[in-house]
């Protein structure tokens, strides 16, 4: 039990690293995933995939994903993914209560029987692969075969991969086309953005029982996201332990100090011992050292100096070595210590400064300048097209799935609600145009990294978008100039 629980006021820790599904944040698009996810599962045929770095929350989603689903689905939870090609068979087998013969091909059929009989009788069954970026990959390719397994209409066997990103690595191989063409929905668990690991503080701590002010100070908190990368993880410990000095200091909110404590106490966190300088710091150290220098050399030219008397060389002689005085130590100590504290507010400032938003004030006026009626779905959307189109690069590209000339708030919420239910709301955009017709909406998908990549994100769009829209990859760069 934390020792800090009933000075806070809590019922429980707020920041256990373990996944606990009451603590599950829906903001950062957790919760639209989540739906999405869910009924990617319950619709649709293929593969699905989810990544993230570690700490990302991925066993969490895996964890609410088993609670969300209905009790006619049975979930088989695989958390060792490092099972030989016939041991993920039997451990299948084992949670289903099945005896298979211990030849594959016999196996499978058998396997297939039985889940032909459960779908008969209403269940489904789904299996949860977690840490599937260690999977063999033999086992990979059985679980291809595995998703092959299907009735005379249905598939029998739907398959979830939860990874780190070296999955996306692994399954870029070309041995591994076959089963890397089966997956129909990818999902990716991003960072928090610093404005979110401020609500995601507050929202643990009031889920664990807390009902005082915001404890944590929003400089403390940005600290916390800095420190953390934004991985949920490595918040939770760095909010446990900064609770936890706060404690020790009788304190009920949580500041820089104590988030300083923490970092320091943690090694993912912990600065080392001699960082490497950004060259913005290094030019102020070599400012610094040249003026010096700089002042050394005028003081010599400007020294009455004596004739040069030419002198014989003489036999070296052993250089006396003169012991450092404690003062000259402790002023050289000074002088370091104020360079490196210079360097590092220098690199504090640098690291603090916003980027510089790529949408002109006429582009950002045009975005204003759309009603959407108090629309809930519609609002939220278009405040993260503001900030996509702020910081998208040119050269990135998004998937343009149609553009309306009706775009009545009441009509585009209704598609975003049709449309959660198809893809990944957190990854639907809407762009106000004007022109000479008056107002129109585009409607994009996504944000990649070039157009190879929005192409292969565009065929596997579900059926129904590529059968309805005229879906085109579209640069960030031409999408601002058409606002």
């Amino acid at each position: 039990m934390a020792l800090y629980l009933e000075h806070f006021g809590l019922n429980e820790p707020p920041f256990r690293i373990t996944p606990h599904t009451d603590f599950f944040f829906e903001g950062a698009e957790r919760g639209p995933t989540l739906e999405a996810l869910a009924y990617a599962v319950l619709h649709d045929e293929g593969i699905v995939k989810v990544s993230g770095e570690v700490g990302s929350g991925k066993t969490m989603l895996c964890r609410m994903l088993m609670e969300r689903l209905p009790a006619e689905v049975a979930t088989i939870y695989l958390a060792t993914p490092s099972f030989a090609r016939d041991e993920i068979l039997q451990a299948i087998a084992d949670d289903l209560d099945l005896k298979l013969s211990e030849r594959r091909t016999v196996a499978l059929r058998e396997l297939q029987e039985h889940l032909i009989t459960l779908y008969g009788a209403g269940r489904r069954v789904v299996i949860l692969i977690d840490e599937a970026h260690v999977m063999p990959e033999d086992t990979l390719e059985q679980v291809r075969l595995l998703s092959n397994l299907e009735s005379s209409r249905h598939k029998l066997l739907q398959i979830v991969l939860f990874g780190q990103p070296e999955l996306d690595a692994t399954l870029a191989k070309s041995s591994l086309r076959q089963l890397r063409d089966r997956i129909t929905h990818s999902f990716r668990m991003r960072p928090l953005p610093v404005a979110e690991v401020v609500k995601y503080l507050d929202f643990r701590m009031r889920a664990a029982g807390y009902r005082g002010p915001q404890v944590f100070s929003p400089a403390a908190a940005r600290q916390i996201a800095r420190a953390s990368d934004g991985l949920t993880r490595r918040i939770n410990i760095l909010a446990d332990k900064a609770l936890l000095a706060a404690y020790s200091e009788g304190s009920h909110a949580i500041n820089e100090r104590h988030v300083k404590a923490a970092i320091a106490d943690s090694e993912f966190a912990a600065a080392p011992a001699r960082r490497a300088l950004r060259p913005a710091v290094l030019i102020a150290i070599a400012a610094a050292l040249g003026i010096a220098v700089g002042a050394g050399v005028q003081w010599l030219l400007s020294s009455p100096q004596a004739p040069l008397v030419p002198v014989q060389a003489a036999a070296p002689k052993p250089a006396a070595v003169a012991a450092p005085s404690p003062e000259a130590d402790r002023e050289q100590l000074d002088t370091e210590l104020e360079l490196q504290e210079a360097a590092e507010g220098i690199a504090a400032a640098d690291a603090e400064a916003p980027p510089t938003p790529l949408l002109t004030p006429s582009q950002r006026r045009r975005l204003q300048a759309y009603s959407t009626a108090g629309q809930k779905l519609l609002t939220e959307r278009l405040d993260a097209t503001r900030e996509l189109l702020d910081r998208a690069p040119d050269d990135g590209y998004a998937i343009e799935l149609f553009v309306t000339e009706n775009p009545q708030p009441a009509r585009m919420e209704r598609f975003l609600l049709r449309a959660r239910d198809m893809v990944p709301l957190s990854e639907v955009f809407l762009i106000p145009m004007g022109g000479s017709a008056g107002q129109r909406m585009r409607v994009i998908y996504g944000a990649f990294d070039n157009a190879q990549q929005a192409q292969e994100a565009e065929r596997r769009l579900p059926p129904k978008y590529q059968q309805a829209f005229h879906t085109s990859p579209r640069s960030f760069g031409e999408l601002r100039k058409q606002m």
